[in-house]
């Protein structure tokens, strides 16, 4: 019974410490990508956490092994909450539309919905400001004489990417009333042309 209730304080001590330093870091600090800090926001509280419970005799009752399992599924659970609270919001096409909808006082014309991706959504976000920081930042793309290219860690990364999604995403998948496999294949109706091209 102690070694479960030194689990369950333990465990509080790390989500005390995971929100605090979440909190100061967002509200005081530089974040170059959300998702990033916050993973090291996880792993410092996994840490602390680990110390403290390494350092101070109330935890004795949990031996190292539980002590080393106790911290990994800090790290996981740390990592789940980065992935899933603030790198989902911050980048979430579904909490925008809702929000939206709630600025826009509960409803929009559906043939209109287009027009606020284009001309709200991109603007309000600085939706291309940020993908393209966060794929500089992650090594992916460099942006060089007004030229936006794929570095071979992104080349890399397209490739298994447009490779799962060719292969492994739905091939029958509702959109809008209709099952279809158009986003497996989203190229597929793509400008052959376009003047946008860079060496």
């Amino acid at each position: 019974m102690r070694k479960f209730l030194n689990t369950i304080l333990a465990s509080v001590i790390f989500v005390i410490i995971l929100f605090f330093i979440y909190f100061i870091h967002v509200t005081f600090l530089r974040v170059d990508v959300v998702f990033y800090s916050a993973i090291l926001d996880a792993l410092l509280a996994a840490g602390l956490s680990a110390i403290i419970i390494y350092l101070v005799k109330f935890f004795g009752a949990l031996g190292l092994y539980e002590k080393f399992l106790l911290v990994s599924i800090w790290v996981l659970a740390g990592y789940a909450f980065a992935i899933s609270v603030p790198t989902v919001l911050d980048r979430s096409l579904s909490f925008y539309i809702l929000e939206k909808l709630q600025q826009r006082g509960g409803g929009i014309q559906m043939a209109r919905m287009p027009n606020v991706f284009t001309n709200e959504y991109m603007k309000e976000h600085r939706l291309v400001d940020v993908r393209l920081t966060e794929q500089a930042q992650s090594g992916t793309i460099e942006i060089k004489d007004g030229c936006v290219k794929l570095t071979p860690k992104g080349e890399r990364i397209a490739s298994m990417s447009r490779f799962f999604r060719l292969h492994f995403l739905p091939k029958k998948r509702l959109l809008m009333g209709e099952y279809t496999d158009d986003l497996t294949n989203p190229f597929r109706n793509s400008i052959e042309t376009p003047d946008y091209l860079c060496q």
